[in-house]
């Protein structure tokens, strides 16, 4: 069953083309990467899809809503939640505090909010610096805090923006047990990534985008083998 529809997505900004003419599909409780070289459109296609940049022409839906044009806010509202390329933190506020913020905008209980900022916290394995002041964590912390802020809007679609980037391998391997969770508990996750030892391994699907346009889609190992993939990372001979 498919949780977004992404149906032939343009994005211009003037004379410049980002996305043309992309669509794809994400499952529910599905993993799927979206990956390509820098420039590629991949992060101007999160902004399409969350509400902060939209679509010149197509359309984008989640659960049969038609969320293309929606404002960021409407878009989390409607289940869809991310992260950013940089992690935003509130660097003065704990890491508690931090996820509150996005468990307030279900919930304004602020008791409410506490207990599921802990319980969030516990389950990408930070629990144990849900006082510690977010502006004093490692980079693979902000990650995994930011990726806890987003599930606190109760998404049922998680867009992860190069989440791993960065990291050394334990981190990595750390962040992929957080969204191999974040599957098993039903959640969608979209996954822009350029470290393919990361997402190649856990994804149901691998959409791949070269100067603005989709160039292949498929599993992990088809889309490794496609010879428009391998020299749009490698070039051609």
């Amino acid at each position: 069953m498919s949780l977004l529809r992404v149906e032939s997505v343009s994005k211009r900004f003037g004379g410049i083309t980002a996305n043309q003419d992309v669509s794809f599909e994400v499952g529910a409780g599905k993993i799927v990467g979206l990956i390509g070289p820098n420039g590629a459109g991949k992060t101007t296609m999160f902004n399409c899809i969350a509400g902060y940049a939209p679509p010149t022409t197509g359309e984008i839906w989640m659960n049969d809503i038609k969320v293309s044009g929606m404002s960021p806010e409407q878009c989390a509202r409607a289940g869809i939640g991310r992260t950013f390329q940089v992690a935003r933190t509130f660097t003065s506020m704990t890491a508690l505090e931090n996820v509150m913020v996005g468990a307030f905008l279900i919930n304004k209980n602020v008791g409410d909010a506490r207990q599921s900022a802990a319980r969030l916290l516990s389950f990408v394995n930070l629990g144990q610096f849900r006082d510690k002041p977010a502006g004093s964590m490692t980079i693979s912390e902000q990650r995994r805090l930011a990726v806890a802020r987003a599930l606190a809007v109760k998404p049922r679609l998680l867009l992860m923006d190069e989440v791993m980037a960065g990291l050394n391998p334990t981190e990595v391997r750390e962040t992929v047990d957080v969204v191999l969770k974040i599957r098993e508990e039903g959640i969608s996750c979209l996954i822009v990534e350029h470290v393919l030892e990361g997402i190649m391994p856990i994804a149901d699907a691998i959409v791949v985008l070269d100067y603005g346009k989709k160039i292949a889609e498929g599993s992990p190992e088809q889309v490794s083998r496609d010879p428009k993939v391998i020299a749009a990372y490698l070039g051609d001979e």
